[in-house]
């Protein structure tokens, strides 16, 4: 594989154009999904303003239109987490990261006192509810699982009982009721695609990591994809002259050949979204932390759950939102103080999410 001169990469910088944060040009919610390869997404909202600030122009409606209709798919993958998917993509991927869950998952199931027998049954009656075509809730699947037997009284359990049959590739997300989520069953809503071997599916989930995170290590790929070292040494040496790498002191980045030309990036501010694959796509987060390096994305900070403000690539603090029925309220917390081009940049991007959203913005904490 090719190596680059070392230099000093200006990695948040190449991040943020990487994945389409200084000119996104997507029109389509599949496309920026698609290409991410995955959007964590446990925070619903949050997750669908990741995928539509990486696109020219859509809204917050046009994203749901496409979770509804079932072109992306919210289901356990990679991580014990949800993710947004393709549907096309939900496949190969499920097959090939699931084990790894299962893995990850293994003291919980114990803790929980589940078990294969268990999950068999509750399979049967999870898939006999959602055929032909029934869009069902967690709790009204609850309610026949307890009908036979079993205890969901304890709501976790019940939530890894779905997730086990997210994993086993039997169900996903359904379109919304209201603001209920619902499950439909999986070979009813997604698309039969061509399979994966192993190997292909490896280089593929690589390629589209670090086409999107690149620069990253290899410990990053295996942070965010759930595999093992091993395995993401392997998917890198699989795609072969496809990436390039340069190493600064004892860390080795990788980043695709072809890597485009850097656009500015200058007094650029982002509203991202918490749990945003522009940080959480990385097991070493420090790149994006040289403004406030005492700082951590670690629980028990104050900030962990906040959404994230960034700009030019560097944390510089958090927002909350409000959803209001006329506006939408945008409260920051900021730990390293705007310029007047920064603070310009940063209405302009509450204004954008604001369009999003449909609603007017209100912007309070940034002076």
């Amino acid at each position: 594989m090719p190596k680059r001169t070392p230099t000093q990469l200006d990695i948040p910088r190449l991040r943020l154009a990487n994945q389409d944060l200084i000119s996104p040009t997507a029109t389509d919610a599949v496309e920026v999904v698609r290409r991410l390869g995955a959007v964590q997404s446990q925070d619903y909202a949050g997750a669908k303003w990741a995928v539509g600030m990486r696109t020219n122009g859509l809204t917050d409606a046009d994203v749901e239109r496409a979770l509804n209709d079932g072109s992306i798919v919210r289901t356990h993958v990679l991580r014990p987490t949800w993710h947004f998917l393709a549907a096309a993509d939900a496949r190969w991927m499920l097959a090939l990261t699931a084990p790894r869950v299962h893995i990850a998952n293994a003291n919980a199931y114990g803790n929980i006192e589940v078990n294969v027998g268990i999950f068999r049954k509750t399979d049967k009656i999870i898939t006999k509810a959602l055929s032909g075509g029934n869009h069902l809730t967690r709790a009204e699947l609850g309610e026949r699982i307890a009908r036979a037997g079993i205890d969901v009284s304890n709501l976790q359990r019940l939530s890894y009982l779905m997730m086990n049959a997210e994993l086993n590739a039997l169900i996903t997300s359904g379109p919304r009721r209201g603001k209920q989520f619902t499950y439909a069953l999986f070979d009813e809503r997604v698309p039969a695609t061509k399979p994966l071997d192993r190997d292909e599916a490896l280089a593929e989930l690589a390629r589209r990591y670090f086409a999107t995170r690149g620069p990253a290590t290899v410990h990053d790929f295996a942070w965010w994809s759930g595999l093992t070292i091993a395995d993401a040494r392997k998917a890198i040496a699989l795609l072969e002259s496809s990436l390039v790498s340069e190493t600064i002191g004892e860390q080795t980045y990788w980043l695709l050949y072809d890597t485009p030309p850097l656009a500015s990036s200058k007094n650029m501010v982002h509203l991202l979204p918490n749990f945003d694959e522009y940080f959480i796509g990385f097991k070493d987060r420090s790149a994006m932390l040289e403004v406030v390096k005492e700082f951590s994305l670690l629980p028990g900070n104050p900030m962990f759950t906040a959404h994230v403000l960034v700009r030019d690539g560097q944390l510089i603090g958090g927002w909350k939102r409000a959803i209001k029925p006329k506006s939408v309220s945008v409260d920051v917390l900021l730990l390293s103080k705007l310029t007047v081009a920064a603070r310009k940049a940063l209405l302009a991007t509450a204004k954008q999410y604001g369009k999003f959203l449909g609603l007017p913005v209100e912007v309070s904490g940034h002076d």
